[in-house]
């Protein structure tokens, strides 16, 4: 072949790998590991079909990696009074179907909410700190609100943004969610347009080119429901999809070390924890003790936290996937502190503090745990409760199926059970408000104490927190409510912090969230 025959085949092989890479890049497909119960985004306060939903619509607010409050379909927002938020509207801004974004959407999407019928998860939680809606001109609206409302911003992100127009119809909430699940009237404004859910099958997105802001790398989006982990690592491995989200542990050795998998790892907002019961009253599940209630020392409590080798955890059981933890959100989240210290492990302390708190031929006690909630939860139980009892605690471990274990653990049937919390906030607010405020069902705080912990002092700068709009002062307060709560009291065991992990394909990056969110839009070819 002569020089220039050479140079043309050469050329010719560049043209062709260039239309692959251009080919490629214009379809996506991802592999998830849960599909959504529904495509009405206010149907459900459910991770799969927040994750979906953020596909096709836009809240005013968009939380990044970290869970940061950053600028959306809202250009600002800010307090004109002590019950007043004042949000300015993106101009510009168009639906999927060319009709202008204004107030009006805002305030129908607000006041639909309510109106969703059998929702097994509302977003009322979101809106019940909203009073009322003033519409200053097409860009400007104003919230009253029922009190001082700091977490306003945060709960303006997970309320995507519908068209009044779209969504109109003759059900009191306009179009119902299964006209929504069918396509009709699933309008937005986000980065993708919807085409199609066939269930169990895959879920379609085509391109918004008009998008306000930028654009995805993919013309098309497909999402694949890939429940069972092997059928997931194997759609990857084969070509099927290109990214899953969720690989098993058991399979993260062979996927690092396989030359056409990229990994991407984030720190998540899911905490892994043991509660203590801190209630007055002998517990069922502590006995020998003489009708006393050992958890209630704060001696017992630490000699329980500092016997668990929380690196072991991580590194043997989560393999990998897992950072100790000291505290229930990690740094930088809102409220945290750079400097929390996660308690070292330290058998023979724990065996003194047992014995100075009257304990020294310790006692027994039934570790309640889910099996199959968290990641390799049963595997982290078993190992808690083998460390507990070669300090004395003879522990057993009753792992049941979550929906049962839950029911448990409301019924207040364990003296300590391990759970997990994941705080969409990104502040620490949410976590202490549920799950070490004293119990006032009427005031929505404890609502997850199982454990019944109280402290009036917790209790006092937490509540100040909640009302305070100023973000450094609050999150000042929300983290000496922790210390007091977490390192002073031991009143929760903080075990480690979930890993979310993704596998793609080489030549794609993707930025790991910590709400654990797989998005196509962040989804992008390596340069």
């Amino acid at each position: 072949m002569t020089r220039i025959g050479k140079l043309s085949a050469l050329a010719a092989a560049g043209a062709m790998a260039l239309m692959s890479l251009s080919a490629a890049a214009q379809e996506l497909k991802i592999g998830l590991k849960t599909e959504p119960s529904s495509l009405d985004p206010q149907f459900h306060t459910l991770n799969p079909n927040i994750q979906v939903a953020q596909h096709f619509f836009d809240a005013l607010v968009m939380q990044d990696a970290n869970l940061k409050p950053q600028p959306a379909l809202a250009l600002s927002w800010k307090t004109t009074d002590d019950t007043t938020w004042e949000i300015k509207l993106r101009p510009g801004v168009k639906f999927h179907d060319g009709s202008d974004f204004t107030a009006e959407d805002v305030v129908f999407t607000f006041e639909r909410i309510p109106k969703v019928p059998n929702s097994p998860g509302p977003y009322t939680i979101y809106t019940r700190s909203m009073k009322s809606f003033e519409i200053v001109d097409p860009l400007t609206l104003r919230i009253k609100t029922n009190g001082p409302a700091p977490l306003l911003p945060l709960d303006l992100a997970a309320l995507p943004i519908l068209s009044k127009k779209a969504m109109a119809g003759p059900a009191p909430e306009g179009k119902t969610s299964a006209e929504l699940n069918a396509g009709n009237g699933l309008v937005g404004t986000g980065p993708f347009k919807f085409v199609e859910w066939q269930r169990g099958s895959r879920i379609v997105g085509e391109r918004n080119d008009a998008y306000w802001g930028p654009k995805p790398a993919w013309k098309t989006v497909i999402l694949r429901p890939l429940s069972n982990n092997t059928a997931r690592v194997a759609a990857l491995l084969s070509g099927d999809v290109d990214l899953i989200e969720d690989p098993p542990t058991a399979d993260l050795a062979k996927l690092k070390t396989d030359p056409k998998i990229n990994l991407e790892r984030a720190v998540s907002n899911r905490v892994i924890y043991i509660h203590l019961d801190q209630h007055g009253e002998p517990p069922i599940a502590i006995p020998d003790t003489n009708g006393k209630n050992p958890l209630l020392d704060k001696r017992v409590r630490e000699a329980l936290s500092i016997a668990i080798d929380r690196k072991g955890i991580a590194d043997k059981i989560m393999e990998g996937v897992a950072v100790p933890a000291g505290d229930l959100l990690p740094y930088p989240m809102g409220g945290t502190r750079k400097d929390t210290p996660v308690d070292p492990y330290d058998a023979a302390k724990a065996r003194k503090l047992l014995a100075d708190a009257g304990y020294a031929n310790g006692f027994s006690i039934t570790l309640g745990a889910p099996n199959g909630r968290y990641i390799n939860d049963l595997k982290i139980a078993q190992a808690v409760a083998a460390m507990w009892s070669r300090i004395g605690v003879k522990t057993e471990v009753d792992a049941t199926a979550p929906p049962v274990f839950f029911k448990n653990r409301d019924s207040f049937k364990y003296s300590a059970y391990m759970a997990g919390w994941g705080a969409s906030t990104g502040e620490l607010s949410n976590a202490l408000k549920s799950l070490l405020a004293t119990p006032d069902r009427a005031k929505g705080m404890g609502t997850t104490n199982s454990a019944r912990y109280s402290n009036k002092a917790m209790d006092a700068k937490l509540e100040e927190a909640l009302v305070t709009v100023d973000d450094a002062k609050r999150e000042a307060l929300l983290a000496e409510a922790s210390k007091i709560a977490i390192q002073q009291d031991h009143a929760l065991i903080p075990i480690h912090f979930e890993l979310s992990v993704w596998a793609m394909k080489k030549g794609l990056t993707y930025e790991g969230r910590a709400d654990q969110n797989t998005l196509a839009m962040g989804v992008k070819p390596a340069k």
